[in-house]
């Protein structure tokens, strides 16, 4: 049977939310990775990025089973979910490879979060953000050897346009498989099932 058939595309859907869930686990364990070994204490960065794990889950959840059973309603609902999520991350993919490190988001960031801010200080040992200021609570290694710390912002410099890239590049990636699945799931609707009765409303 051609690609255009229905077992084809019901294969490709199947797949494409299975590769879902799993990135979903895979963000769902990064986080639990980074709070087990101490890298992340932040709690609204492992919040966010379990939440976005788990609704990836859902909504590859929700796409496998209208897949498997040809729902028309669950397939619907997936496939307008799917459009939303593509328009928005195609626009923060695009910000994000559009943005540079010179500009004042990082050290608004700095600013509003203490434990990302602790966090930055210890994995890469420095303190402050543009001047090390004695008075400052800092968890740097180089505090407690008495060495001379440097402030981040210059490192930080150095890795937030790579950063920014992998970040853009990875969701513009998924933002195509994402328009891939829209895609995928309005011809599938459309499919009669060859198995089940002609005469019935698929």
């Amino acid at each position: 049977m051609v690609c255009g058939g229905f077992a084809c595309s019901k294969n490709c859907l199947c797949a494409l939310n299975l590769l879902y869930t799993l990135v979903s686990l895979l963000l769902i364990g990064i986080a639990a990775w980074g709070i087990g070994f101490g890298l992340i204490s932040s709690l609204r960065v492992v919040g966010v990025v379990i939440a976005v794990g788990i609704f990836l889950f859902l909504i590859a959840l929700v796409g496998l089973i209208g897949a498997v059973k040809h729902h028309q309603v669950l397939l619907f609902f997936y496939m307008i979910i799917l459009l939303l999520v593509f328009i928005v991350q195609f626009s923060v993919s695009c910000a994000c490879l559009a943005l540079n490190q010179e500009q004042q988001l990082l050290e608004v960031g700095w600013n509003n979060t203490a434990s990302a801010r602790n966090d930055i200080q210890r994995n890469l040992n420095c303190c402050g953000f543009r001047s090390v200021n004695p008075n400052d609570t800092c968890l740097a290694s180089c505090v407690k050897s008495d060495h001379s710390c440097s402030p981040c912002a210059p490192i930080i410099g150095e890795y937030a346009g790579e950063v920014l890239r992998f970040v853009g590049g990875i969701g513009l990636f998924f933002s195509f498989t994402e328009i891939l699945g829209v895609w995928l799931t309005y011809r599938y609707r459309n499919q009669k099932d060859p198995r089940a009765n002609p005469s019935a409303f698929l």
